[in-house]
């Protein structure tokens, strides 16, 4: 049940408009207050008066109402409400956000929102398939943004494929979920994720391609399902996953100090790419490239193994350890062993032989290892292996 949660629906310029309000009629049944914007396009093919009468609320639209005035609704909206619901979600609106845009009162909402922010996409399959619709969506779920859908099947345009905005009982089910205590209420998780750069000098360093999208994605599909969530990030470009607290780092030594400090822990997921060694003879002053020199020697030494540690750690050892396994070659081999000698209870492997696009790129096909035997999972982004291992993991603290 919903009673007294305080939802706010935007609904966008969509054909699946109409789908809008049966949620609202859903979400009243199950006690929730809705109140609901609407954008100039969405009032093409629903009515302000119709959505007014279903949810019981006045309906907005305008950055500046009469009704309201004096008051900064962008403001006041977002701070009433537990959850931020957008459905239909449109390719306009999801590029709008992507891009930081505030230009109408939904945009601005949205810009100014620090609760939970769920959307359901809908638009033509071509649309939703264009490279720059999954940038952006790919942008907005490293953010944090949780997504429902699109479905496959026959489009209002006569086409059939994926653009299909969820069914009103499947939105409200995720809004159930989200506002719940979640199956993993209670439970504390580490997550470690990016690269971790070793200097050589002040200016220069080593480091790897990795962009971090994995693992802050896992830190928000376990803080969706009620986890407390320390995160911990090397240097990424990413923002912020909502809902958990992260700890930034560098080295590979700083992040071991740092997954130490937030033990004790029930799970601890390592997907950051750490480097395998730091430099011995770092230097303090920029080493100077000579004419008819020949290049300083770099020497190495090996790094602190931090799933290794977590794994052997006796007193507070985490319930359920989990490492990646980034190969080029003999992928499930090398994974497998390497289950075994860092101590972990599983492996996500990955093959990154392609390179920057594998490696730093926006979807992943993995093979989930442990004790029993090897579960592979299709191609999906990596905002859905992030869901589908936090599941996973709720389902093991459940048995």
């Amino acid at each position: 049940m919903l009673e007294g949660r305080r939802i706010l629906l935007i609904v966008s310029g969509g054909i699946a408009a109409y789908k809008s309000l049966d949620l609202i009629r859903r979400l009243k049944e199950r006690g929730a207050q809705v109140r609901c914007v609407l954008t100039r396009g969405a009032e093409n093919f629903v009515t302000p008066l119709s959505v007014a009468a279903l949810s019981g609320e006045p309906i907005r639209s305008d950055m500046f109402s009469a009704a309201d005035e004096g008051e900064m609704d962008h403001i006041r909206l977002t701070r009433e409400s537990d959850l931020v619901v957008v459905a239909p979600a449109t390719a306009h609106l999801l590029a709008r956000m992507a891009g930081g845009l505030a230009d109408d009162l939904a945009t601005t909402l949205l810009l100014a929102t620090s609760v939970p922010v769920l959307v359901a996409p809908s638009m033509n399959t071509r649309m939703w398939e264009h490279p720059a619709t999954q940038a952006n969506i790919a942008t907005l779920e490293a953010r944090g943004l949780q997504r429902i859908g699109p479905e496959a099947g026959n489009l209002a345009c006569g086409e059939t494929g994926s653009g299909r905005m969820a069914e009103p009982a499947e939105i409200l089910a995720r809004i159930e979920l989200l506002l719940s205590e979640g199956p993993l209420a209670g439970r504390h998780a580490i997550v470690t994720s990016g690269p971790t750069i070793e200097q050589i000098d002040p200016v220069r360093y080593i480091a790897n391609r990795s962009s971090g999208r994995q693992g802050h994605a896992i830190a928000a599909a376990l803080a969706e399902l009620g986890a407390k969530v320390t995160l911990i990030s090397g240097p990424v470009a990413l923002a912020d996953p909502s809902g958990c607290t992260v700890v930034r780092v560098e080295s590979a030594m700083q992040m071991l100090n740092a997954a130490r400090s937030a033990l004790p822990a029930d799970i601890a997921v390592c997907a950051a790419a750490v480097a395998d060694w730091s430099v011995v003879n770092r230097s303090t002053e920029k080493r100077k490239k000579k004419v008819g020199e020949a290049p300083p020697v770099i020497e190495l030494g090996p790094n602190p193994d931090i799933l290794a540690t977590l794994s052997r750690a006796e007193a507070a050892r985490p319930r359920l350890v989990v490492g990646f396994a980034a190969e080029t070659q003999s992928l499930i081999e090398n994974a497998q062993d390497k289950r075994l000698r860092k101590g972990c209870d599983w492996i996500v492997a990955n093959d990154v032989s392609e390179g920057s696009e594998s490696f730093g790129g926006e979807s992943n096909t993995v093979h989930l290892i442990d004790s029993v035997g090897v579960e592979d999972w299709p191609r999906m982004s990596k905002a859905e292996v992030a869901r589908r291992l936090a599941r996973r993991i709720a389902a093991t603290f459940e048995t």
